[in-house]
């Protein structure tokens, strides 16, 4: 980290709808209708569902199917919106369908599943966990602790333990690389998908987690940030879905562009500058991605060789590149920051098939821009 000026330190969260002019009125109003919008508007736009007395799950629309991105994205949501009742919803339906006991995922969470909750696959998606994990500390920190699934602090670490640690004494895998401390992928590859680098989360972490772990995700922090820097291309400022170690594009499966996973990337770096200051590098690659599509008019998005070049294959979720473009204003201090933040306040959400992976990066947009985007501490600190 560079200077202790990150709302981390400060308490002090920026309203970039605001600094363009919007009230607060006006942009609590606009907050408040997305969240209402995806988790109780009509079938035709929400994403969250109930079931029984005390579930809910989200669906990606596009796939019909629950996933762990999903569940741990409207966690996070919840938490943020203060909304105890969907959180615990959500969380009850992941620890019933997704949590697996045995084998040599047990700890991790199933990455798919049918509504009715069966599993489509018995292998985790890095990224969910990451979620959960930061999630359930803020659902402890701002509520409190409960008891069984709902004693969120002891949850939260004991996910991280097997994100860890999974594999040291037999069967399964870590999420993270033991030695350079890397997400990646899936625990049984080696291999990352730079979206998943979260170095803001791990600091959290590394915080509130069992101490014995708190120095591994520590120096995590410090691994994907620089990984990051490898990871981006050094003028467009763009990653691919999956990279190496060493930050090159992994063609495996076509996956070596830019594309939807990918954009991501711009949020994460715009939020852990927000909270942290992480690096003063995260400035310059956000000026360079937004300096990339600043001449592109959303409906022309496509897929990218992380060079730049286009392909003539269209973005699936053009929403959500242009929210996290805007996201990334949360670091850019380049002539097009302010710009970005407008065009995305301009543009409503999504509606049709395709509407949950575009919608759950506008909602975090949404959150982030307007500075309700939190980090949630216990009580007393």
């Amino acid at each position: 980290m560079t200077k202790k000026e990150g709302a981390f330190f400060t308490g002090n969260y920026r309203n970039l709808f605001k600094e363009l002019g919007h009230s607060e009125a006006e942009i609590d109003a606009r907050v408040e209708d997305t969240w209402n919008q995806l988790f109780f508007g009509d079938s035709e736009m929400k994403i969250y569902f109930e079931e029984g007395d005390d579930m809910g799950y989200m669906v990606d629309t596009g796939n019909t199917d629950v996933r762990t991105e999903g569940q741990s994205y409207g966690m996070m949501m919840a938490v943020q919106m203060d909304n105890k009742e969907v959180f615990d919803r959500i969380w009850t339906w992941t620890m019933k369908h997704m949590y697996m006991t045995e084998g040599k995922h047990a700890g991790y969470f199933a990455w798919s599943c049918q509504l009715d909750g069966k599993k489509n696959a018995y292998g985790p998606a890095p990224d969910g966990e990451e979620y959960f994990v930061l999630a359930l500390f803020f659902a402890s920190n701002r509520w409190g602790d409960g008891e069984g699934i709902y004693e969120y602090s002891k949850w939260a670490k004991d996910i991280l333990r097997s994100m860890i640690h999974n594999g040291e004494n037999g069967e399964g895998f870590p999420m993270f690389n033991p030695e350079n401390k890397l997400i990646k992928f899936i625990p049984d590859c080696e291999f990352s998908d730079p979206s998943y680098h979260l170095p803001h989360f791990y600091e959290l972490m590394s915080l509130w987690t069992y101490p014995e772990d708190q120095q591994f995700i520590k120096e995590a922090a410090a691994a994907s940030r620089e990984y990051l820097k490898t990871a981006c291309h050094p003028e467009t400022g763009l990653a691919a879905e999956y990279a190496h170690y060493d930050g090159s594009p992994n063609h495996i499966r076509g996956f070596g562009h830019f594309f939807s996973d990918s954009y991501r990337v711009a949020a994460n770096i715009g939020l852990d500058w927000e909270w942290f200051r992480g690096d003063e590098w995260e400035i310059e690659n956000a000026n360079k991605i937004q300096a990339f599509f600043a001449d592109k008019e959303m409906e022309d998005y496509r897929r990218y060789k992380v060079d730049g070049e286009p392909f003539e294959e269209k973005a699936l979720h053009p929403v959500g590149l242009l929210a996290t473009n805007a996201m990334a204003s949360l670091a850019a201090d380049g002539p097009h920051s302010k710009e970005f933040v407008e065009k995305f306040w301009n543009t409503p959400l999504r509606d049709g098939d395709r509407r949950y992976y575009d919608n759950c990066l506008y909602l975090f947009a949404m959150l982030a821009l307007s500075g309700k985007f939190r980090i949630w501490f216990p009580e007393g600190e």
